[in-house]
């Protein structure tokens, strides 16, 4: 039998080969984003690719940090997700850390002002693009329900007049009219 020790997780100056966590982990100031490690403007994609990616680092069945700071950490990255891939409950935790996607800048400079009155700025998104969403459904039966609205009046209209035996349209431009000007015109 050999007397061979199993491999150590030591350098040759005695410190731990085990990876640490990010300092991002370390201070309690940081954002949810700062812990996924993406932008205030990410996408729910990119949101969702930074969770699956840091999942896979930090979860305490295979990760190779000591148990108690991968459940710790791990329970902050399920914590942050949680918040942002939920559209309301992200949109609630930019009011609470004060974070708009939109910048309020001075049209004449482009300097940022807090203390403009808002006819003096314009909204702008981070590329500077102006954006637009698609309706939801509950906008699009609106605008049917206006249109189909619309039509109706003007059906209801013709028919009070036609049914009380007003003309529709004035004598002048009647089509018929015209053809018997016309007419009485080429045949005296």
């Amino acid at each position: 039998m050999s007397n061979s020790k199993p491999p150590s997780n030591k350098t040759a100056n005695g410190n731990s080969e085990l990876p640490k966590p990010p300092k991002l982990f370390n201070t309690l100031e940081k954002t949810y984003y700062a812990i996924l490690g993406v932008s205030p403007w990410a996408s729910e994609m990119d949101i969702r690719r930074a969770y699956r990616d840091l999942s896979k680092l930090y979860h305490p069945d295979t990760t190779q940090l000591a148990k108690d700071v991968a459940i710790e950490n791990f329970r902050k990255i399920n914590e942050a997700y949680a918040t942002l891939s939920n559209a309301d409950r992200r949109s609630a935790y930019d009011r609470l850390i004060q974070f708009s996607r939109f910048q309020y800048t001075n049209s004449n400079n482009g300097v940022k002002s807090q203390n403009q009155s808002p006819r003096n700025l314009q909204t702008i998104d981070d590329d500077g693009l102006p954006t637009e969403r698609p309706l939801s459904g509950g906008e699009l039966f609106a605008l049917l329900l206006i249109g189909a609205t619309l039509v109706a009046c003007l059906v209801l209209v013709i028919l009070v007049a036609w049914l009380r035996g007003d003309r529709l349209l004035p004598e002048a431009i009647t089509p018929l009219s015209i053809f018997f000007v016309n007419h009485h015109k080429l045949f005296p």
